[in-house]
């Protein structure tokens, strides 16, 4: 008999969209339109016996047929995604999976990071979170903490941390790494960097795979309330491996009024987090300055306007990048 063929598109065929959305519906999955690739396992008459993509640096939407589970379909499919990955540069790939899963995932080489009721955050190689937590500075004794987009920082960004670094003996400034802002992840970390260099008790740090975006978290598993079940899960992440492993006992935040995303994010903050020792305190953000606004302002043109908004090093930074003549973001 025949090997079941096994291919690679970064476009799903529309003849095969049926029989591919039937597969992840039969395991409890969903399409989330986002696949960098996909990959796909037929048998001989053509029938798609299991499908897995890949997004970023994610593995998702795994799914094999039942008549196929126990055949090795479920291997072959990690063995191609994983050859995939690491040919777009992505040598530990994660993935997120329901609590049950964990066992499979185990057995093909994937350890667990971080785990709620509903999800479950594992990574292809061992011991991650605790190379990641190496690669920051130390600090002996209790630490506060502020994570931040920072796209770009602001003078709102600049209050928080100052407020922050006057209420405890030294403060982590979390960067947030993914390319997912107008800002390129390292120019951000910079930006971060030269608006708090006079403050000696701060580490400005990236925050590498470990302090993520909710916008990265899948949610083609989640079922209910995905956007509760992806807060949940980060901030476990935090409380209970990266927090314990520095000295984090506070964790400090900007109030929200504008976005019922992230205010309810802050909300489930403060429901959460004390469980693990860290007090979360929140403050009021400066009135009219967002990093919304600066984009906004920079997209116009208006680039003088600027600088009530943002540090001086910030306002550098944008007039030789986005100045006349250069792209604006």
């Amino acid at each position: 008999m025949r090997m079941p063929d096994l291919r690679i598109v970064t476009a799903l065929p529309q003849s095969l969209r049926p029989a591919y959305e039937a597969l992840l519906a039969s395991a409890g999955l969903r399409d989330e339109g986002d696949a960098d690739c996909t990959a796909l396992l037929s048998s001989d008459g053509g029938a798609l016996l299991a499908c897995g993509s890949v997004s970023g640096r994610v593995l998702k939407q795994i799914a094999v047929a039942p008549w196929a589970e126990g055949d090795g379909a479920c291997a072959r499919i990690i063995t191609a995604l994983l050859e995939e990955s690491a040919r777009r540069g992505a040598a530990h790939p994660f993935l997120y999976t329901k609590p049950k899963n964990a066992r499979l995932f185990r057995s093909l080489g994937f350890f667990p990071v971080a785990e709620t009721a509903d999800m479950l955050m594992m990574e292809h190689r061992r011991g991650g979170v605790e190379r990641y937590i190496a690669s920051l500075p130390a600090y002996d004794g209790e630490s506060g903490a502020v994570v931040c987009h920072a796209n770009p920082f602001t003078r709102g960004h600049r209050h928080l941390v100052e407020y922050a670094a006057a209420r405890c003996p030294h403060l982590y400034v979390f960067v947030l790494s993914e390319e997912t802002g107008d800002f390129p992840a390292a120019d951000r970390l910079e930006l971060v960097r030269r608006g708090t260099a006079d403050l000696p008790n701060v580490d400005v740090v990236p925050g590498g795979d470990y302090i993520i975006s909710r916008a990265t978290f899948p949610a083609y598993f989640l079922q209910g309330d995905p956007e509760q079940a992806r807060c949940d899960l980060e901030l476990t992440l935090f409380g209970k491996r990266i927090a314990p492993a520095l000295g984090i006992t506070r964790r400090f935040v900007g109030q929200e009024p504008y976005s019922p995303v992230t205010a309810r994010y802050n909300q489930r903050m403060q429901a959460l987090l004390p469980q693990w020792g860290i007090r979360v305190e929140e403050i009021p953000r400066l009135e009219g300055i967002s990093a919304s606004r600066v984009r906004q302002l920079l997209r116009q043109g208006r680039l003088a306007e600027l600088q009530p908004l943002v540090p001086e090093t910030t306002y550098a930074y944008c007039r030789d990048h986005f100045g006349t003549g250069a792209p604006c973001p």
